[in-house]
């Protein structure tokens, strides 16, 4: 199974779009992932017109009817791998281990955004956290980026992805 993981998207601002390379992406998943901060409805179903099912969560600055719509955290089950996927998993210090209890033996691996910082930790028991940043507003990363993971025998491994941003013409 092949997951896109986006979170962050901030959409719509200004001529603010999804990469071409995002979009392939995600076109070519089995699931995509959004870890909140969608900002309106429209850019989710602009998601789900890609092609894949989109599962989500709500962010900070998502519209009052995402948050009606979307949970604040959620646990998926994908080909065996169970993934939580929660949009901010707080400050950085002990984040791994407090995900770790958070989440106990409900996920194997917690997706999360927020922070727009791409980050990939892994525990010694296999327990994952994985922040695939942002395609579309990097602020302090050094690149628009997103994730995506393969999912094999219910164990999931995560890949960074760096993107070109688009650009209107």
């Amino acid at each position: 199974m092949l997951i896109a993981l986006l979170s962050d998207t901030h959409m719509p601002r200004g001529a603010r779009r999804l990469p071409v390379a995002c979009v392939e992406r995600i076109a070519t998943a089995d699931l995509a992932i959004h870890a909140g901060d969608f900002m309106t409805l429209d850019v989710l179903r602009e998601l789900e017109a890609i092609g894949p099912p989109v599962v989500g969560v709500h962010g900070n600055m998502d519209s009052a009817e995402l948050r009606r719509l979307l949970p604040a955290e959620r646990v998926v089950d994908a080909a065996g791998a169970r993934i939580a996927v929660l949009h901010d998993a707080g400050p950085r210090t002990g984040r791994l281990e407090r995900m770790r209890r958070r989440f106990g033996e409900r996920a194997d691996a917690v997706v999360f955004g927020h922070s727009h910082l791409p980050l990939h930790e892994r525990a010694g028991d296999g327990f994952q956290l994985f922040n695939p940043g942002s395609p579309t507003e990097r602020r302090r990363a050094p690149a628009h980026t997103m994730g995506m993971a393969r999912v094999k025998g219910g164990t999931v491994e995560f890949e960074l992805i760096a993107l070109i941003p688009y650009t209107a013409s």
